[in-house]
């Protein structure tokens, strides 16, 4: 499984594109797409979309994995990020990637335990899981990764959970699911 993880933003979006199989986690690619800031966002927002399309080119993730809006005090930066995200999104479904959406603190806790997590400790979790040599730089970059490495750890559990709970009256519980699917548990 290939995922490409996004972490958006309108003048730093971070990638990472991480495949896993039976040898464990490989990061293929991760990087930041910087953007200037005397641009007009809509040149940002195409920038953005022409350079996340390479990659889908170049490394064919099977799906992709986007962080969340989050609550902000600026509702300026919070209608750009939205208008980011908005283009990855359309980006995904125009080149028919599932997309899976992950809050910051569902990344956090998927990483490190712990959904309060500071961002060092992201980035010293997710180079420790990925046996990278050093923390990659910025923290765009350890959250773009945390977030595949989150829909990696978690997506396909997710997937099978709801599919135990439809048709089921009142569904069942975590730990029903997992007593009955013990091997879905193991960190691979």
């Amino acid at each position: 499984m290939v995922v490409l993880g996004i972490d958006p933003g309108s003048l730093n979006t971070g990638y990472g594109v991480i495949r896993h199989d039976s040898q464990g986690f490989c990061v293929l690619v991760c990087g930041i797409i910087r953007l200037h800031s005397g641009k007009s966002h809509p040149e940002r927002i195409g920038e953005i979309c022409r350079e996340l399309e390479q990659v889908i080119v170049d490394f064919q993730p099977e799906r992709v994995a986007l962080e969340t809006a989050f609550l902000s005090r600026n509702v300026q930066s919070a209608l750009k990020l939205g208008q980011v995200r908005g283009a990855v999104i359309a980006l995904a479904m125009r080149r028919c990637l599932p997309l899976h959406e992950y809050a910051p603190r569902e990344v956090k806790s998927a990483i490190t335990g712990v959904g309060a997590a500071r961002k060092e400790q992201v980035a010293f979790m997710v180079a420790r899981m990925l046996c990278l040599n050093s923390e990659p730089k910025p923290y765009d970059v350890t959250d773009a990764l945390g977030i595949a490495l989150c829909d990696l750890l978690r997506g396909d559990s997710r997937k099978q959970f709801l599919s135990v709970r439809k048709g089921k009256k009142g569904g069942r519980s975590w730990s029903q699911f997992v007593s009955a699917s013990p091997s879905d548990m193991v960190i691979k």
